[in-house]
């Protein structure tokens, strides 16, 4: 069995935090040139597949639908399901811009996994639902009918939260770690017992509890 993971292209919250203030995130839209970035990620993700049909699980924000539109993996994508528990992790609504500046300083003083956003969520809180989600995707990838690769196009934080639940790290490790870029993958295959990363995420700084990603 094998999992990728992918995150959506450059979106508009990417280069203008200011538009979170003006526009819902889940209908944050790709830049052009994160519309150009999903284009490219196609050939990817297609050599990863080879011939093989795949199962696709999506965030049902608009950036990555519109990122998984981009991938074009036509008739390959037997089924395409449309997650919630793989969006992002929720600010609350519209948001005012003075709060969301004195927010991520809290945040990031508090640590990312406990502190809970006002009318949002903690990364705890996401951490629970990938949980979940993770439970439901072991049991469909298992039947004889599913195919044995699924891809799943998310967002930066849910991607290292997804990793944090299958491999069990550390929370200390998981906030030592950055997001992936956008429109970059990572995959995890199965071996039959555990599973498997294909190369590391970037650390911002060695975990303070020492732990490793191996």
């Amino acid at each position: 069995m094998r999992i990728i993971l992918l995150r959506h292209g450059q979106s508009l919250g990417n280069i203008d935090e200011l538009a979170y203030c003006r526009i819902p995130d889940h209908t944050l839209p790709l830049t052009p040139s994160g519309e150009q970035e999903a284009i490219a990620a196609g050939p990817r993700v297609k050599a990863l597949l080879g011939d093989a049909p795949v199962a696709v699980y999506v965030s049902p924000y608009v950036r990555t639908r519109a990122t998984l539109r981009g991938l074009d993996l036509g008739a390959q994508a037997e089924r395409v399901v449309a997650e919630p528990r793989l969006r992002e992790q929720d600010w609350g609504n519209l948001q005012d811009p003075v709060q969301q500046e004195v927010l991520k300083h809290q945040r990031h003083a508090f640590g990312h996994f406990f502190f809970r956003l006002p009318n949002g969520e903690s990364g705890a809180d996401v951490d629970d639902r990938l949980a979940a989600f993770l439970t439901d995707l072991e049991t469909r990838m298992a039947h004889p009918d599913h195919p044995d690769t699924a891809l799943v196009v998310s967002h930066g934080l849910t991607i290292r939260l997804l990793c944090r639940r299958l491999f069990g790290w550390s929370i200390e490790l998981f906030e030592s770690l950055s997001n992936l870029e956008t429109c970059e993958h990572r995959v995890l295959a199965h071996d039959g017992t555990r599973w498997h990363l294909d190369r590391p995420f970037v650390q911002w700084r060695a975990s303070p509890d020492g732990e490793t990603q191996d």
